[in-house]
């Protein structure tokens, strides 16, 4: 008996490493000496100085210093249209430091007249900022100068970083034995690319964070984070799709309910106070997303694009947001139907990556940034290196391909220089056959649970929290799976710590 607990405590403690389970990687580890052997004990042995988490950290400080290298021409010259599209530096902080009043010390809601398209989160923090970023001389007054726009980006670049190891630190804690797949988060190249762009990764660390503390089980933490999230950028209240359909598949109500009061809770506190004393900057956000038209690389902007080249009737801001709703909401209930009439509950993730994968595909705006909306999802839902680099490769096309396209706007220069029209829409519509790609392989393997690179791993679902190892209670077509080693822990199978 005493033998048998030592073993599962070595199966409990016991890492999964990626030279050895994923084939894509082991091809490119014979230069090291090869994969890992069968022998060792990744998580029982100490690894000494540099633990999992420590090179994780160094691999994003790595990725961020591309980052910034990417930034290096516009670092260098200004953030001047067409020059940032052409060097493919854009940024939306110079932008907003500029424009927006930010540079002359008005803070969003606080200050009369200042408006930001944003939720009150990154207004706040857009504005905060700001205050940060010292005046040019003792007595000059604040404006948007060269050398206090490059203060105001690297400041902003300074936090995005910080955040963007909170990310990272957060989905290797919550896959459990499989912390290495946080790599994927620590070195994407969407977030070298796409991660200066905007105040995104606020939004994607604070639902990382969420995400995490509701695999612990701590369900009023995780909807106060979540509630954040939402108070930054709106699509974190997509992971309430997941978690209703499990509840349903599990009849267990309790962290629906639990947890989406404390996000009701958190989203009123911050929100609430802005609304009431200062509704036309707090709705500002909400009119605007409204109002404009389609955003560019949408597949709404695609077809005006085109509409526009072959003479077509093109669509209005109204038209694309009644089109884009119930698109949207036929595929959240194709992505329910896969949910409830799988053989065995979805994982969290998988469910949670279809339905923002879903919104992204058919939502009016797609900006590149909104790529770092999906890696740590990916990561979590499909670890597998091979597609997620193919994946990560087209995107990089797509994103630039947006800043060529824009060149061409913006500047109306010398062909050779730009991108044409046809050629931007052919990369718009790769990326999204990419990421329907991704959708289609996750859905394959919530009905083969034996092809789940994480249930093959002896795992149920290690960021389900309250749901993990719960028996499956209704399944669409009225009966449930009788495969107990999927669904409750055996002497074969112990239940993972947590």
């Amino acid at each position: 008996m005493q033998h048998s607990g030592q073993a599962r405590q070595r199966q409990r403690g016991r890492l999964v490493v990626p030279s050895r389970s994923d084939l894509f990687l082991r091809k490119f580890t014979e230069s090291a000496g090869g994969p890992l052997g069968r022998h060792s004990a990744p998580g029982l042995t100490s690894p000494g100085v540099f633990t999992v988490e420590r090179v994780l950290i160094l691999l994003t400080l790595a990725a961020a210093l591309a980052a910034v290298v990417l930034k290096g021409y516009c670092r260098a010259n200004g953030w001047d249209t067409p020059g940032q599209f052409y060097a493919t530096c854009y940024s939306d902080f110079p932008e907003m430091f500029r424009s927006r009043g930010l540079a002359e010390g008005n803070l969003p809601f606080f200050t009369a007249g200042a408006r930001i398209e944003y939720p009150v989160l990154i207004a706040l923090i857009a504005g905060v900022s700001a205050l940060l970023v010292p005046r040019s001389g003792p007595q000059a007054a604040p404006t948007a100068t060269d050398d206090r726009i490059l203060a105001y980006f690297d400041v902003n670049a300074t936090l995005v970083i910080a955040v963007w190891i909170v990310t990272v630190i957060a989905t290797a804690r919550m896959t459990r034995r499989r912390p290495w797949d946080a790599a994927m988060v620590a070195v994407a190249p969407g977030m070298v690319l796409a991660g200066l762009i905007n105040w995104d990764m606020w939004a994607v660390a604070l639902l990382a964070l969420g995400m995490y503390f509701f695999s612990r089980e701590r369900l009023v933490l995780a909807g106060i984070l979540i509630g954040l999230g939402i108070s930054t950028k709106l699509y974190p209240v997509l992971i309430f799709g997941a978690i209703l359909l499990l509840a349903i598949r599990t009849a267990r109500y309790k962290p629906l309910l639990v947890t989406g009061a404390a996000t009701a809770g958190s989203w009123l506190v911050v929100n609430l106070p802005f609304a009431l004393t200062n509704f036309d900057a707090w709705s500002y956000f909400f009119q605007f997303s409204q109002d404009r038209p389609a955003g560019y690389s949408s597949p709404w902007f695609a077809y005006n694009l085109a509409a526009g080249r072959f003479g077509w009737a093109a669509l209005g801001p109204d038209t694309i947001n009644v089109m884009a709703l119930w698109v949207f909401i036929i595929a959240c209930a194709l992505i329910a139907l896969v949910a409830l009439t799988a053989p065995r509950r979805p994982r969290l993730a998988q469910l949670a990556f279809l339905i923002v994968a879903a919104f992204l595909l058919t939502n009016k705006v797609y900006s590149p940034q909104f790529v770092l909306w999906l890696i740590p999802l990916v990561a979590l839902a499909r670890p597998k290196w091979r597609d997620f680099l193919v994946w990560q490769g087209i995107e990089a096309l797509h994103w630039a391909a947006i800043w060529l396209y824009l060149a061409q706007v913006t500047s109306n220069g010398p062909s050779q220089n730009n991108l044409d029209m046809p050629y931007y829409v052919l990369a718009v519509l790769a990326h999204m056959v990419a990421t329907a790609y991704l959708m289609a392989r996750v859905v394959q393997e919530i009905y083969d649970p034996g092809l789940d690179p994480i249930r093959r791993h002896g795992m149920d679902d290690p960021q389900g929290g309250p749901f993990e190892d719960a028996p499956d209670r209704f399944r669409l077509n009225g009966s449930t799976l009788n495969r107990p080693w999927l669904s409750r822990p055996t002497p074969d199978r112990p239940r993972l710590s947590r």
